[in-house]
């Protein structure tokens, strides 16, 4: 079984690919960023009157992320318990890594995914954190 899916309670990808995918018994998501769904506002970043970012909350961030990756397992028929693997994206390894180890713990306690994280330069939108999972699917 092969199946594509989208939903319009995540945040809209940012280019022409689903929220997930399922083969067999294992559902791909999509990078998954904090973004709220409908505006795509990102929690916790501050912009100037011209527009450039000039803060950003990596706690706020990691909180929505998680928000929006539960939601596409949920409406993908998956759970948080059934994540089995997450790669995670940060800007800036050196500045929210302890904060982002700290609530990554607080929401993983039970289930414990193999995890990779990693920095990046950039995403395609002014955000600090992504992540990438695959979960178990019934």
């Amino acid at each position: 079984m092969e199946q594509k899916i989208s939903t319009d309670k995540a945040p809209a990808p940012v280019g022409l690919y689903p929220h997930a995918r399922r083969v067999g018994n294992l559902l791909f998501l999509s990078g998954i960023g904090p973004r709220e769904a409908g505006s795509n506002a990102i929690p916790g970043n501050e912009y100037d009157a011209s527009g450039k970012l000039v803060k950003y909350s990596i706690e706020a961030q990691c909180h929505s992320v998680f928000k929006n990756v539960r939601t596409v397992l949920e409406e993908s028929g998956s759970s948080w318990s059934m994540l089995v693997d997450v790669i995670v994206f940060l800007t800036n390894m050196k500045d929210d890594f302890a904060t982002y180890n700290r609530i990554y713990a607080e929401y993983f306690k039970d289930n414990q995914p193999c995890r990779t994280t990693v920095e990046i330069k950039s995403l395609p939108t002014p955000i600090a954190i992504e992540l990438k999972c695959i979960a178990m699917i019934e």
